[in-house]
């Protein structure tokens, strides 16, 4: 979803809107070539629209530039020539900077001749860099940026812009590193905290983006950018809760902004209200005719047909209009499933193919060499001896209910038909134990958890899922990479259970490739690395299916959940030790918040569509099909 830094809709509208006050008064002779100098008497009055109109807008780099643009060219329009319209927008860029553009004088007396050339250069630079900018040339406005900041290193606003324009480029990890120094050489600065946070969000680092987007809204609390970005990152989290207090600011604050209503949006899907979903992404696209994130979202709202030929032709507008690279990235996954929807499944592949490649672009390379050694020692670690037996300190709750599996396997939809037993609940997708491992990672495969780090761990975890289910006998935690720890998860929480959800590999993988997992997930982006990185996941939960002791974990092949419903939603639920409940079965009406990528799908009674899906693309997933040897394992 395009945060409202890149949307520059009010921008280009207040553009023209200023061009249009020297319109009627131009003469007959001013139609066509030059203009007539009546236009000078208006610069007054000009420039006090410009301080109520346009300053109040808080205009960021490329909202500004396309401002100056739309109002350029809408006099060019109109019949000013190239002189006179050049004139007006160099007075309204000098009307809308401050200190010449953003130029910083040094500390000290007078300059020497040699750096006072430069500092006169600076403004030129900067002001060239916004033209560049206004005309999607971001490479030459990053060149500029450069020269400017060789000037003057420590202009912040500067290191700002020059992040910003990286990130339109696709170029993330040289944009993190400008937008790193904006905020280290002008800590107050929201705008920086800001867009930092956008791209932490963006590349998975979801606690890195909560602190960037506090920080912003801490130094700008009346920024309703900053205060719908920290809810986003929030709602991503599954702080629900905490979002929607976030979206609530900024609609007051600004209650037609697209970028926000987009964001209600998402929020309203997530929690199941789908029809309240739609209302706010057509109100977004009514103030914004080509927002990427609305037209993104509506085709995850419902299964597309012809009737939807409309969607197909604004998202393709979006998509004409340039976008920055993982904006861009959405929107082609959208409409990859509107043609996989329609069964065009050539145009759905190329659509996918493209949204991969875009998306690798700010993800971290996946290390295959490194997949394999973290298995081989967790492997080598938990083996059935030392899983026979319940480390020191472990708890004998039997409140947990871990549901693993790949992603796209069918957790969702196991973790759906629990959570309608009036005795159990769904926590989601929780990241407890990977984080606990990340921290305590070297005492924890130096020899598995110590007594104390054992009871601590059981402890903080139970109280998590207290508080998402203070009453419910059973609380379920569906982190698919929770599969990487199960043999922790049993040493902590010897009494909990665990279901593994079995799909068939290439069907599972080709589903992980046409979703975007924002970053969290780099394998999922390249077939053959998600060949590679099944075939580990599959010698991993073989390890736990012959290591771990009898009964311990449930597997539940999806194809056969989806053919025969009830034995199986039985076998899972007597799995879990409660009385069977027929309501288990409409698990489609069951009303919670659903923070997955099946939010939709989990809300519709169960269908076999998917089984088998993976022919409809045989020619083109070629490194899957190799994993066909593992389909009947």
């Amino acid at each position: 979803m395009a945060l409202d830094w890149f949307n520059t809709h009010e921008a280009v509208a207040v553009g023209a809107t200023l061009a249009d006050h020297f319109l009627p008064r131009q003469t007959s002779s001013s139609t066509g070539r030059g203009v007539s100098n009546d236009w000078r008497k208006d610069v007054p009055r000009f420039r006090q629209r410009i301080a109520h109109e346009a300053r109040p807008l808080k205009l960021n780099f490329f909202k500004r530039a396309k401002l100056l643009n739309s109002f350029k060219w809408r006099l060019l329009e109109h019949g000013f020539n190239a002189s006179a319209a050049d004139e007006l927008t160099q007075m309204l860029l000098m009307q809308l900077c401050t200190n010449g553009a953003g130029a910083t004088t040094p500390e000290g007396g007078g300059l020497r001749p040699q750096k006072a050339q430069a500092s006169k250069r600076l403004p030129v630079l900067l002001t060239e860099a916004e033209a560049r900018i206004a005309d999607g040339k971001y490479s030459e406005a990053v060149d500029r940026l450069h020269e400017a900041l060789a000037i003057d290193a420590r202009n912040a606003d500067a290191h700002l812009n020059l992040g910003s324009a990286l990130c339109c480029l696709g170029r993330y990890a040289e944009a993190e590193q400008a937008l790193r120094r904006a905020v280290e050489i002008k800590p107050g600065s929201g705008p920086a905290h800001l867009v930092l946070g956008t791209l932490l969000r963006d590349k998975g680092e979801f606690a890195a983006s909560e602190t960037a987007l506090r920080r912003a809204v801490k130094h700008d609390p009346r920024s309703h950018q900053s205060l719908a970005g920290l809810g986003l990152t929030l709602g991503m989290c599954n702080r629900l809760s905490e979002a929607r207090t976030c979206f609530e600011k900024a609609l007051r604050l600004k209650p037609q902004d697209p970028t926000v209503q987009c964001f209600c949006g998402w929020l309203e899907g997530i929690e199941g209200r789908f029809d309240e979903a739609e209302k706010h992404y057509r109100a977004t696209l009514e103030a914004d005719p080509r927002h990427p994130g609305a037209w993104a979202l509506l085709a995850g709202l419902r299964r597309m047909t012809n009737a939807d030929r409309d969607w197909l032709t604004g998202a393709e507008r979006a998509l004409a209009n340039g976008l920055p690279p993982l904006e861009e990235s959405k929107l082609r996954y959208a409409v990859g499933k509107y043609f996989d929807d329609l069964g065009k499944y050539s145009r759905a592949f190329e659509q996918y193919k493209r949204a991969n490649e875009l998306r690798k672009q700010a993800a971290a390379p996946y290390g295959r060499i490194e997949r394999t050694k973290r298995v081989d020692e967790t492997i080598a670690l938990y083996t059935m001896q030392r899983l026979a037996q319940p480390a020191k300190g472990a708890s004998d709750s039997a409140r947990p209910v871990f549901v693993t599996g790949m992603m796209r396997s069918g957790t969702s939809l196991v973790e759906q038909i629990i959570a309608s037993h009036p005795q159990a609940a769904g926590a989601g997708e929780l990241d407890f134990w990977t984080a606990a491992v990340r921290k305590q990672e070297e005492s924890l495969r130096r020899g598995g958890p110590d007594e104390l780090q054992t009871r601590k761990l059981a402890e903080s975890y139970l109280k998590v899922l207290e508080q998402h289910s203070p009453s419910a006998a059973r609380v379920v935690d569906k982190a698919t990479f929770n599969t990487d720890h199960l043999g922790l998860i049993h040493q902590v929480l010897p009494q909990a259970r665990l279901i593994y959800v079995q799909r068939d590999p290439v069907d599972n993988c080709l589903s992980c490739y046409f979703q975007d997992f924002a970053n969290v997930a780099s394998f999922t982006m390249d077939l053959s690395d998600l060949a590679h990185y099944y075939r580990e996941h599959h010698r991993l939960i073989s390890h736990w299916r012959s290591a771990l002791p009898e009964g311990a974990l449930l597997v539940v092949p999806y194809e056969e959940l989806v053919a025969d419903q009830e034995a199986w939603s039985r076998r899972i639920i007597e799995f879990i030790g409660l009385e069977w409940d027929s309501r288990c079965l409409e698990f489609h009406k069951t009303q919670r918040s659903v923070l997955t990528a099946s939010s939709w799908q989990v809300r519709q009674p169960v269908y076999s569509r998917s089984v088998a899906r993976w022919r409809n693309y045989e020619k083109f997933i070629r490194p899957l099909l190799e994993l066909r040897d593992l389909a009947s394992v």
